[in-house]
């Protein structure tokens, strides 16, 4: 059926293919939403301090 060289490749394949699909997995469980929410409150911080600017020169 397989020879040896070709059954290590194809179990090359689903290693990497295995690790492709964990790492998508954590990528949009974790960092996208760590990564949008931590921006988000970065920009939330900027506007009340330009708030707090416009308002101490009035």
């Amino acid at each position: 059926m397989f020879e040896f060289d070709q059954y290590l490749g194809f179990l090359a394949f689903l290693t990497i293919l295995t690790i492709g699909f964990w790492l998508m997995i954590f990528l949009l469980t974790f960092v996208v939403p760590y990564w949008i929410f931590g921006s988000a409150m970065e920009r939330l911080k900027e506007i009340r301090e330009e708030k707090k600017a416009k308002r101490a020169q009035k």
